[in-house]
């Protein structure tokens, strides 16, 4: 039991590094600072150790061995949950796949590298390469946070059953992954092209001669709302249907509607890159306390319920 809980107690802390990492990466992004290390990989520039390093190495360099050391936790957490859970535990099952989804994160992370994904190319492929980052990225903290909350018990946590129940948290799974990716989109044309004023940007956004970043960036806001519309919705239907778990609700309401007005923000401000990470926070909270309520809920929603 004893070794039981120190697994809790690691998972628990691997679940906020990942985000720390995460949000580095975007930080690396923004700051134009992946091809800090060349289109070498694992290596940084042909070097395990290069010798004074630019600024933008060690940026690169510094997220490359803190996502190291977080595959290396994913990895010890599959090792030790096949040691302490049985064939089929729910614990051991969001171990296999937190570690499954660690590997394709760093893989899509060196693919970036390695086709020169990076700092100022506007491709269109780029930004194909990042939409599948950011939906690893959520299917990576998902898998974490299904991993802590399922170690904490004895008999683990498992999805809800249901079929209605898992319509309404896939749509809102579904919903989250695409404003996801639209921001991301946004956040590359916000890098690539920044703009001098709000009217600047708006005229960008809104010209058919603008690169196809700048076109597609204005369609983020768009999902966002109609993102954090359902959420609320769910949120209501969900306090209505089952209040044993009111704060993790009330918790997801909240942060959908800060995240529009710091989005709004973010807009107003010609998104700087602190306020870009913060957004990207927000994100990620949404993202963790979505999975949350999925996992804790016990829905079981009449079609009344879905109608009122």
């Amino acid at each position: 039991m004893r070794f039981r809980r120190h697994f809790a107690v690691a998972a628990t802390a691997l679940l906020p590094y990942t985000v720390a990492v995460v949000l580095w990466g975007a930080y690396v992004r923004a700051s134009l600072s992946g091809d800090g290390c060349g289109d070498h990989w694992p290596l940084c520039n042909g070097v395990a150790l290069p010798v004074a390093p630019s600024t933008k190495t060690i940026i690169e360099l510094t997220h490359r061995v803190t996502s190291g050391l977080a595959w290396i936790g994913t990895l010890a957490m599959w090792l030790g949950a096949c040691g302490l859970f049985a064939r089929g535990h729910a614990t051991r099952a969001a171990a296999g796949w937190s570690f499954f989804f660690m590997t394709t994160e760093a893989l899509v992370g060196a693919g970036l590298v390695l086709f020169r994904m990076v700092a100022d190319n506007p491709s269109s492929a780029r930004a194909a390469w990042m939409s599948a980052h950011l939906i690893n990225t959520f299917l990576l903290l998902g898998a974490l946070t299904w991993l802590t909350l399922s170690a904490w018990r004895d008999g683990g946590v498992r999805w809800p059953r249901d079929t209605r129940s898992r319509r309404l948290f896939g749509g809102a799974a579904a919903l989250l992954l695409l404003a996801g990716v639209s921001g991301a989109v946004a956040a590359l044309g916000d890098t690539l092209f920044p703009a001098e004023s709000l009217a600047e940007a708006l005229r960008e956004d809104l010209s058919p001669s603008s690169h196809i970043f700048l076109r597609l960036r204005l369609w983020h806001p768009v999902i966002a709302i109609l993102g954090s519309g359902y959420l609320i919705w769910l949120v209501s239907l969900f306090l209505r249907a089952d209040r044993s778990n009111r704060s993790a609700g009330l918790w997801l309401g909240a942060l959908s509607l800060i995240q529009i007005a710091v989005g709004f923000v973010n807009v107003a401000l010609l998104a700087p890159v602190w306020l870009q990470l913060i957004h990207l926070f927000i994100a990620d909270a949404i993202w963790i306390t979505l999975v949350t309520l999925a996992l804790s809920s016990q829905l079981s929603i009449s079609s009344a319920n879905l109608t009122s």
